[in-house]
């Protein structure tokens, strides 16, 4: 009985211990382990505004916007896709050097590390392109970089694939574009931060022209002249 008594004893002990040991591991595991990288990283600074051109054309139409995917592997759309023609040429938004020119998966792609926006630089990406630029090129905001392959596949028609990208990070590339570029248009003006549109001019000549009427005519009137 006195052996039955030890056994079973001996074996709580040893199951306890089990069992502290487990729990330990495991909140080791949990302390030490990080999450994956959010792609979207909605706490994350947004870019700096230095873009000085649209990669394609004045204020082209954004067929399809950026949506940031749920998680590192999820569906989404990592860019923009801006409407245009086969061949049109593509342009550096921003001053930075050529980080990648060729293909990708049959795609030609583009890629440049912009100048002075810190560690990891922010990466703008083009596809498809036809390259006209090497690596290790510096580019000029606006300069040519390429020129729009035909046949991409991506839209439903010809379009550019516009990305950006700090390290491995995607972040919505419009946000590069600053008010006066991203509101610009070639047939009316856009209030920009803040600033109340001006009055048409047949409106101000109106209101000026009914002050005018409105105002009351003081005539001189002539003083008396000394009798002789």
């Amino acid at each position: 009985m006195r052996a039955k008594r030890g056994v079973r004893r001996g074996f709580g002990v040893l199951l306890a211990l089990t069992l502290t040991l487990t729990a330990s591991t495991a909140r080791g595991a949990g302390a030490g382990a990080a999450p994956p990288a959010d792609p979207a990283a909605p706490d994350a600074p947004p870019p700096p505004a230095i873009a000085r051109a649209w990669p394609v054309g004045t204020r082209p139409l954004v067929l399809r916007a950026w949506e940031p995917p749920p998680s590192p592997y999820a569906r989404g759309h990592r860019g923009v896709d801006l409407a245009a023609a086969s061949g049109a040429p593509v342009h550096a938004v921003a001053a930075g050097r050529v980080h990648f020119a060729g293909r990708v998966a049959g795609r030609g792609v583009v890629s440049v590390e912009l100048s002075g926006t810190g560690t990891p630089p922010l990466r703008t990406t083009y596809e498809p392109v036809t390259a006209a630029v090497e690596k290790g090129t510096e580019v000029a905001a606006g300069e040519v970089v390429g020129t729009l392959e035909p046949g991409s596949g991506h839209c439903a028609t010809p379009c550019l694939h516009w990305g950006l990208l700090r390290g491995d990070t995607y972040l919505d590339p419009l946000t590069l574009l600053p008010p006066w570029l991203l509101h610009r248009g070639p047939s009316r003006l856009l209030p920009v931060l803040g600033v109340p549109l001006p009055e048409p001019l047949h409106a101000r000549a109106g209101r000026v022209g009914s002050r005018r009427r409105l105002s009351p005519v003081h005539r001189a009137t002539p003083s008396p002249q000394p009798r002789p």
